[in-house]
This record gives C-alpha cells, sequence and structure tokens, in this order.
C-alpha cells in the first residue's frame, strides 16, 4: 500500500481524454456511481514498462459497462493508448494501472438516462498485494460468511464496482481475525473464489477449479490455465464442495494484483506449498515479463 493517502500521490491522472494534476482529478459528491454503484473497473499490471494483456482488459471494461447498460465514450484503442503513455508519464517501469468508467452527476436517482459516462486511469507503484513473507510460506484464508450472488440477481460477468461490497466486508473480517483473506461460496454452497482473486486447487497432480458461472473468469485464470495446459497439467474446471478442501494438497489464487499466490490454510484446512503452486508461479511471473522490456522516459 501507499505509504501516504492515495488522494495525495504524486503525477498525473488521465481523466475523460485529458491528463490532469493528480489532487485535481475529483468528482461530485453526488456522482450516481457513488450512490448507486454505477461504476465498472479494470485492475492492470504493468511489468518492465509494458502492460501486460491491456487490449483484453480494456476490452472487458468496454464489455463490463455494457452489461451495466452503458456505453464507454473512449474507444479501446484510444484507452490503450492512454495507459502506454500514462505509464511513461508517470515515470513506472512496474507498476498497477486502474482504468474505471462511472456515471456522473446529472441525475440523481435510480433512473440516471443522462448522467454523462466518465472514464479515468490511475497508475501507482503497488508491489504485492499479499504480504511477500506471507505470500512464500502460503497465505491464511477464512471462510467468508457473505456469497457470491445467483447470476439472476447481479450481473457476475461484469467487473462492476458493486460487486464488489461483499468482497470488502468479508476481507475485513478475515483480516479481523488474523487472515490475509476469505474464501467465498456461491449461492448454492459451493466453492467460488477468494475477495479479489480466482482459486485453484491441486489434487493427485491434476488441478481443480471452480467453474465461473456467478463470478469473474479472470484473465489472470486464464492465463495460468494456459500455462498449466503447457506443462502438461490436466486442468479440471468443475462444482467443488468446501468438504472436498479435506482431500486437496495444494491450493492457490490468480489475480492481477494476487498474481499467483500459495494458500497455506482456509479456515481448518491445511496445504502444502507444493511444486506445482510453485512451477506456476514462476511460470506466470516469466510470462508477464516483456521480451524487451521499454525504458521509462
Amino acid at each position: 500500500m501507499a505509504s501516504v493517502p492515495f488522494d495525495q500521490l504524486d503525477g498525473f491522472i488521465w481523466m475523460n481524454g485529458e491528463f490532469v494534476k493528480w489532487a485535481d482529478a475529483k468528482v461530485h459528491v453526488l456522482t450516481h456511481g457513488l450512490h448507486y454503484a454505477s461504476a465498472v473497473f479494470e485492475g492492470e499490471r504493468a511489468y518492465g514498462g509494458q502492460i501486460f494483456k491491456l487490449t483484453e482488459h480494456n476490452e472487458r471494461l468496454h464489455e463490463s459497462a455494457r452489461l451495466l447498460g452503458f456505453k464507454i465514450p473512449y474507444p479501446v484503442a484510444e484507452i490503450d493508448e492512454a495507459c502506454r503513455t500514462l505509464l511513461k508519464k508517470q515515470g513506472f517501469q512496474d507498476a498497477y494501472v486502474r482504468p474505471i468508467a462511472w456515471r456522473g452527476s446529472e441525475q440523481m436517482g435510480v433512473s440516471a438516462q443522462n448522467n454523462r459516462i466518465n472514464c479515468a486511469i490511475a497508475i501507482w507503484q503497488w508491489p504485492s498485494y499479499f504480504d511477500p513473507a506471507q505470500k512464500l510460506k502460503g497465505i491464511r484464508l477464512d471462510v467468508a460468511e457473505w456469497r457470491r450472488p445467483d447470476p439472476r440477481t447481479a450481473p457476475s460477468k461484469s467487473k462492476a464496482a458493486g460487486l464488489y461490497m461483499i468482497c470488502t466486508l468479508s476481507k475485513h473480517a478475515a483480516e479481523a481475525k488474523g487472515y490475509a483473506d476469505a474464501m467465498m461460496l456461491d449461492w448454492r454452497g459451493q466453492v467460488a473464489e477468494a475477495t479479489g482473486a480466482n482459486i485453484f486447487f491441486v489434487k493427485d497432480g491434476k488441478i481443480h477449479t471452480p467453474t465461473p458461472d456467478c463470478f469473474l473468469d479472470g484473465i489472470t485464470r486464464r492465463t495460468v490455465i494456459g500455462l498449466a495446459k503447457d506443462r502438461g497439467f490436466e486442468v479440471i474446471e468443475r462444482p467443488i464442495m468446501p468438504e472436498e478442501l479435506e482431500g486437496f494438497e495444494q491450493c492457490f489464487l490468480t489475480g492481477t494484483a494476487a498474481e499467483v499466490t500459495p494458500v497455506s490454510e482456509i479456515g481448518p484446512y491445511r496445504f502444502e506449498v507444493g511444486e506445482i503452486a510453485k512451477t506456476l508461479m514462476n511460470d506466470y511471473s516469466a510470462a508477464v515479463q516483456p521480451k524487451h522490456a521499454i525504458a521509462a522516459e
């Protein structure tokens, strides 16, 4: 985390087509996205001066907005270029990239058909989502009280701000108990994901992961599945019940912020930081590095 509040960091933010000073990137208190969660966002990472799977992330940003019923007025290519330019403007090689789009403050109320659709990009240095020492040993997860909702109640394929309310509640509760994060079940009682990352398990040399039918099919998730298959590992996507955790040998999380993070404990269940998790952690680290690093300007 940053050592100063995020609203006091230095540099620039791209906002509605312009680069503005960090401190000047503001919205009104009656912004619809703040009151009614009509906002979508992405989490991206830059390595060696290049943003990993940039276009794929920004295409998903547009698709998330479509699922929430609005259209971002800046095409994917323009957002891509703004991200690249802002990374150089910030002078970073390795950084976290956060595009976000939201309904503005022209109307207040549930309906906001005429509100402006705003878009912004912020980039800051965010080395590791989890404590590096904990990550090497495997992080500890609680089992969340809150569950991922039935997709008939919320647009689960969208990276929508409102869907993360229960994630914040769950992570805060886990941290209060001394855990790093929490594993969430879905409305059926099946294993779903962690609060901001997808989850995988290993048993008898095979990798098992929940079917993403009510939570985000992460870009990092798909990347790691590809890396695992390249190694010859069998990856099985299927419903997983919580009582099955007793029989799994390894567990790890995947996500843009989490990257590949081994898990040593989920509630009463224990896992080893085994070779498959370590191998995929190393393979992912290699995959995200550009072949030719771009020098900061």
